[in-house]
């Protein structure tokens, strides 16, 4: 070995020492016989020995309750093992060094100054175990749906035939289509039928096929590429069926997806992959499809502004949403849920509702459903903060006050009163307003002084 190469190996020499010697808690190596030929500056100091002058030393005779020597005859490895040192309770490990099938050293490293060290570190392990636990909870609640089969409040037997119905569906992966008037609660099914679904630990991705302009449909569903046209993002982005993944995504008001879309809708549904605009891979997705519409998607395909075999594709089950007027049953219980829930948003004490208001309500025929009954409890509610904690007949809006329990009137008589009552309470609040002074009143309420007085005489307010 000429003088280069010896200065060479020196060099690698002085590199590993300063590794080891900088190994936390200690290293220690002995050759097969179990005599030290290292014994690192860490190990040193805590033990309180000279490092150097324990080379060639057995092991035995160095580290209290040593296996170092016992490893090298059995070649086993000996991981995180218990061994009291100087009165410590220490965790070490002892490894055999083969070399061409052949021990030619044994690696001993203390792990654990104390197993009190153990103990904190498994603490620490526990704490970031719940803290784990508790954001895989958070992103579960992020990513899942917000309600579920206990937030469809209705106990009539239409109600309850669907909900078992859509719990039955939730347990499979075929398209599911709802159908039903505006303000049945053709979302909220959606949403507790993902919940009770085997994705619920996945997304649940909402769209409105009605909000999106129709040249930016075809990228919100499926993305795009960099520069894949004018305005596109720098990255890319990826559309609403790859959002949806693993889990389910609701095309809500579906009907009105355009004609041109709706292949491209079908091929996705049959083939499962989608491709973005402006790329050319072909990406598998994993979802299932919940669609909504509130249209009659048969007379839609009958007059060519639905395509049949799109419309077969996603309606392998129908779960139609009963309007409110066939199960006013359920409105009693729908009304006292929404006092409830409302109630808090509007900071009002209003904690029930009257037997005659919920007569009004049941005789109502709701167009708007669910939505609209939830609208007028809301409207009622924020206007009597901390008035009163029943709602009476007369805190409903004015029509409403006109349902009551006699006999129905034409609603040409509803309307006229509606219309009489509004005119009174704008001449009483003007007259009031100019103190009972005419031509002011008449100017405020911008007609004639003479049309004044007729209107007054007409509804018998004072003059």
């Amino acid at each position: 070995m000429d003088i280069t190469e010896e200065k060479h190996l020196q060099e690698k020499v002085i590199f590993y020492e300063a590794i080891l010697n900088n190994i936390l808690n200690g290293v220690l190596i002995t050759d097969p016989e179990g005599k030290v030929i290292f014994f690192s500056e860490a190990y040193g100091k805590f033990l309180g020995l000279d490092p150097e002058t324990q080379i060639g030393r057995h092991t035995s005779e160095v580290v209290e309750n040593s296996r170092m020597h016992i490893v090298a005859k059995t070649g086993i490895p000996e991981i995180n093992h218990p061994q009291r040192i100087n009165g410590h309770n220490m965790v070490v490990q002892r490894i055999p060094i083969k070399i061409d099938g052949k021990l030619v050293a044994v690696f001993g490293q203390v792990m654990f100054a104390d197993v009190k060290d153990v103990h904190v570190l498994a603490g620490k392990l526990s704490i970031l175990e719940s803290k784990v636990k508790l954001y895989e909870k958070e992103l579960e609640n992020l990513r899942a749906s917000k309600y579920g089969f206990k937030n469809i409040i209705g106990r009539s037997m239409v109600m309850v035939d669907i909900k078992n119905l859509a719990l039955k569906a939730a347990k499979g992966n075929a398209p599911i289509m709802l159908t039903g008037e505006s303000g049945t609660g053709k979302e909220l099914f959606a949403h507790a039928i993902h919940r009770a679904s085997d994705r619920h630990m996945f997304p649940f991705v909402r769209i409105n096929c009605s909000a999106i302009p129709k040249d930016l449909m075809e990228s919100e569903l499926f993305g795009y590429e960099q520069g894949a046209y004018t305005g596109a993002g720098t990255k890319g982005k990826p559309g609403k069926f790859e959002l949806a993944h693993q889990g389910t995504i609701f095309l809500d008001e579906i009907s009105e997806l355009s004609l041109d879309m709706q292949p491209k809708l079908l091929r996705v549904l049959e083939e499962k992959e989608i491709e973005r605009v402006g790329g050319n891979r072909i990406n598998k997705i994993d979802f299932r499809l919940i669609a909504a519409t509130h249209e009659n998607l048969e007379k839609r395909v009958k007059e060519g502004k639905f395509r049949k075999d799109l419309y077969y594709r996603i309606n392998v089950i129908p779960l139609n949403i009963p309007p409110l007027r066939e199960r006013k049953e359920d409105i009693s219980l729908l009304s006292n849920h929404l006092v409830e829930s409302l109630g808090k948003d509007c900071g009002t004490n209003v904690l029930k509702i009257s037997p005659d208001v919920l007569k009004i309500f049941e005789k109502y025929e709701w167009p708007g459903n669910v939505r609209e009954l939830s609208n007028v409890i809301e409207r009622v509610l924020c206007s009597l903060e901390g008035v009163t904690d029943t709602m009476l007949p007369e805190h409903l809006p004015l029509f409403f006050r006109t349902l009551t329990s006699k006999p129905a009137k034409p609603y040409s008589v509803i309307l006229k009163n509606i219309k009489d009552d509004s005119e009174r309470d704008a001449l009483v609040q003007a007259m009031r307003m100019t103190e009972n002074n005419k031509n002011k009143a008449a100017r405020m309420l911008g007609i004639h002084r003479t049309a004044l007085y007729k209107k007054l005489k007409k509804l018998n307010i004072p003059l």
